[in-house]
């Protein structure tokens, strides 16, 4: 079993930067996929970005392709989720989520263990 927590979340303008990051309880992390999901008020918990265990390979959506970029560092039990040239559309609340499996899914169902969230807000 594993525990995320996020942080790195905040209000930021139009065109600006953020970094979430995710760490990981346990020893095992490196066992698990992760992935970011986002939920905005009114709107049902969508992908954004996944990365499989090994790290080797990424996935994302169309939405933030280009523009946002997922890493891991297995022996910090971390995940990233760097953002750039953000938009007012990115504004939500953002979720790490975990999966015992070498490749990361791109469904809310895909995944069993998830954060709290933190906050990302975009001003126009």
């Amino acid at each position: 079993q594993v525990q995320v927590v996020e942080s790195g979340g905040g209000l930021v303008q139009a065109g600006g930067s953020l970094r979430l990051s995710c760490a990981a309880s346990g020893r095992t992390f490196s066992f698990y996929a992760m992935g970011w999901f986002r939920q905005a008020p009114g709107k049902e918990r969508e992908f954004v970005a996944a990365i499989a265990r090994s790290g080797g390979s990424t996935s994302y959506s169309d939405s933030v392709k280009g523009r946002f970029t997922i890493s891991r560092d297995n022996a910090k039990n971390t995940v990233y989720l760097q953002m750039n040239s953000l938009k007012p559309e990115d504004t939500a609340l953002y979720y790490c989520a975990a999966r015992l499996l070498a490749e990361a899914p791109r469904t809310v169902n895909g995944y069993d263990y998830w954060g709290q969230g933190t906050q990302v807000t975009v001003a126009s």
